[in-house]
């Protein structure tokens, strides 16, 4: 059946595939030009991978480039086998893993211990996503610990922009123009209202971070933070030759048993963050339910695991890469479900501007007049991703406290997990809980924390 012939309240058209719902573009959605459009664009974004690479592992950048288009080319099995999502990083969980490989010295150890955190995370997607498991594993963590992870990993990110050589020492002018311009478009309350009166402003503010990336590109060579860009023509030129021959495991074989080893706290703590994705994945998708009744969008969370899960032990081998495969792009999920909900006629189908979208990044990947535009300010595009993931990370890793112990606990971890990684803030989190709550340490207490506090307010302004 044709995306045309979808009955009112049915799923959109595809062919069975065990747990999976293949669906190809123009056969069972229609293509959403103006999603394409945008995706064009938004590979800036997904460019900003290579300043990472190139600053951990020493990638020159036509291999990053390399790694980013791999990873571009999986982002469309998403929707290709039936999940509704954009996919993008594991944003939040960049700090975890760069403190993760900055443990090992630079070359072959370093790389093969990014292969050994990224094969280790997509093995136990796959075995949560298999079993059922993953809402079991997560629940499992007290809500301390939790707390203190996603508050650490935010303070992380903050903090890899500020510290002494950081990319705010490069670009300060540049950084603190475009984060204050970013955080009004995304954060701001004035902002929000004026999205309310125009669509322009609606428009402005759905790009999330471009219009403060494509700002970069004029503020960095003004202040003689970088050069103007060198606009190229034709197509991008990734070297997959050396990045298969000096970063994978086709040149530097499978790394020892003792990587593996000590990747499994980090990896678990990422984890934790990425089931916070799948989470905020499916509440965003329920939003949508409720205003588009002429299709049902499946999403399965234990789908979504097998396929952020396959991605990560793909790459791993082919192309490791510090942001990992993870299971949804938050900022872009919520510009394409708003552009869903607004009606059939603004887009036929999720599947229809989520595949659009990536189909889209894709294409920009390989022009080169769209990568040398942005080239020079890819540290910026970096730090105002990570600035903007703090931002977030803080305030919902605060929110995941249930009482003030919980919340002295997660402070404690955070730090510990900045400072000396994820085994030693695990390992904090587990005796201090053991500590304070004794034989419930696993529940905690429920002090409804910031429910009280708010009551407190309403009382006074009464």
């Amino acid at each position: 059946m044709k995306w045309k012939q979808r009955k009112a309240g049915e799923e959109s058209p595809y062919i069975p595939a065990g747990p999976f719902k293949i669906r190809l573009p123009f056969v069972h959605y229609r293509f959403e030009w103006p999603d394409y459009l945008q995706g064009l664009l938004m590979c800036a974004v997904d460019l900003g991978a290579i300043t990472l690479l190139a600053d951990h592992l020493g990638m020159p950048f036509e291999v990053g480039l390399a790694v980013v288009i791999l990873n571009g080319f999986l982002y469309l099995l998403h929707h290709l086998l039936g999940d509704p999502v954009i996919p993008g990083w594991i944003t939040p969980a960049i700090p975890l893993i760069v403190l993760f490989v900055e443990q090992f010295p630079e070359g072959p150890d370093r790389v093969h211990a990014l292969i050994a955190f990224q094969l280790t995370l997509g093995l136990l997607s796959i075995l949560l996503g298999i079993t059922g498991l993953a809402k079991r594993v997560v629940n499992f963590v007290p809500n301390a610990i939790k707390s203190g992870i996603i508050l650490g990993a935010g303070i992380g990110a903050i903090t890899s922009i500020f510290e002494t050589g950081g990319k705010f020492d490069l670009f300060p002018y540049t950084i603190a123009i475009c984060i204050g311009f970013c955080f009004y478009l995304v954060f701001s309350k004035h902002f929000e209202g004026l999205k309310q009166k125009g669509k322009g402003w609606a428009l402005l503010g759905n790009l999330g971070i471009l219009p403060a990336i494509l700002l970069a590109v004029f503020v960095a060579p003004i202040f003689g933070e970088a050069k103007w860009p060198d606009i190229q023509w034709g197509f991008s030129q990734p070297d997959f030759a050396t990045l298969w021959s000096q970063y994978t495991v086709f040149g530097l074989g499978l790394p020892s048993l003792s990587f593996f080893i000590t990747a499994i706290p980090a990896v678990f703590a990422t984890y934790l963050v990425v089931f916070g994705d799948v989470l905020k994945t499916k509440a965003l998708l329920s939003e949508s339910d409720q205003v588009r009744l002429d299709e049902k969008v499946d999403y399965n969370p234990d789908r979504a695991h097998m396929i952020f899960g396959g991605r990560n032990m793909l790459m791993s081998l082919i192309g490791p890469d510090i942001t990992m495969c993870g299971p949804m792009w938050a900022a872009m999920q919520v510009v394409v479900v708003e552009r869903f909900k607004k009606g059939k006629k603004a887009m036929d189908s999720f599947f229809g501007g989520a595949g659009s979208f990536r189909w889209g990044t894709n294409t920009g990947l390989l022009l080169l007049p769209i990568v040398s535009l942005v080239q020079p300010i890819l540290g910026v595009a970096v730090a105002l991703t990570l600035l903007v993931q703090g931002y977030v990370s803080v305030r919902i890793g605060v929110m995941q406290a249930r009482s003030q112990r919980d919340l002295g606990i997660a402070g404690v971890v955070g730090a510990i997990l900045v400072i000396k990684g994820a085994a030693m803030a695990f390992g904090a989190g587990i005796l201090l809980c053991v500590l304070l709550y004794g034989k419930e340490w696993l529940s905690g207490e429920k002090e409804k924390l910031f429910t009280a506090n708010e009551n407190e307010k309403e009382e006074k302004a009464a």
